[in-house]
């Protein structure tokens, strides 16, 4: 398994931090002093609870060295830690994940651990992506079934979400209450390469980890030509991404 690549991840840092800072704008109210931000990356979450709650205590916690470096240098001003989430063992007021649940199994005994770690009253908030029917998603999926080159040695890392009915069942369980919502961002992509550059340090990494540099270059191209025909170029030159994320606000 390589390691995360922060900067090729941080190549679409304002569409990647969205989704954080319209769920952390939906949280404020709340007024948390001690928060903990699970899967924090290169920080770009964390600094968004920071301008949110400027008098919390608040920690990053993320288990890829690479990104905790890139953290601690980019806001010198927050705490982070290198360290499994799954390992959390400390109580907060909030404990916030933007896009990182999915890479974890079993939530159905992570969510009522996570929720255990809460102070009285305090506050789960998660955003996982859920858009596994993307186009983009499938044509690498396809094109490496389909493929010549062996991908028998990729490490797959847990990459799933379960149903919103099913978040339902869990949170009813282990919440006080909770809302669930889904959210759909529509990102302009400047071409058809940048959406292979977007896919690039996450769902394509195994792949590219299995192949040389000119292998990877004929095997991106592959995919490219495949992409081309699946997302239609806008008027004014831009690809869609459409990018479907699920939310929920738990209350302990």
């Amino acid at each position: 398994m390589s390691e995360w690549n922060s900067d090729l991840y941080l190549k679409f840092k304002q569409q990647r931090t969205q989704p954080a800072l319209d769920l952390a704008k939906r949280i404020e109210k709340y007024n948390p002093l001690s928060v903990a931000d699970l899967g924090c990356g290169p920080g770009n979450s964390t600094s968004v609870l920071k301008s949110v709650f400027p008098n919390a205590r608040l920690i990053g916690i993320d288990n890829s060295s690479n990104m905790i470096e890139k953290a601690s240098q980019t806001y010198p001003d927050i705490e982070f830690r290198l360290d499994d989430i799954q390992n959390l063992n400390e109580k907060h007021d909030l404990i916030f994940s933007n896009a990182c649940l999915q890479w974890i199994p079993n939530h159905h005994i992570l969510l009522p651990h996570l929720m255990e770690q809460l102070n009285d009253n305090g506050v789960l908030a998660v955003q996982i992506p859920i858009n596994w029917n993307e186009p983009l998603f499938k044509i690498i999926k396809n094109t490496a079934e389909q493929s010549d080159f062996d991908f028998s040695q990729a490490y797959f890392e847990n990459n799933d979400a379960l149903s919103p009915n099913e978040y339902y069942e869990i949170l009813s369980m282990c919440a006080s209450s909770f809302d669930i919502w889904e959210t759909v961002y529509y990102h302009e992509m400047l071409s058809h390469e940048e959406l292979i550059n977007w896919v690039r340090s996450t769902r394509l990494r195994p792949y590219l980890d299995c192949l040389n540099e000119r292998e990877q270059e004929i095997f991106e191209k592959e995919l490219l030509k495949k992409v081309k025909d699946q997302y239609p170029v806008m008027k004014n030159g831009n690809v869609i991404l459409k990018f479907r994320r699920l939310f929920f606000v738990a209350i302990k």
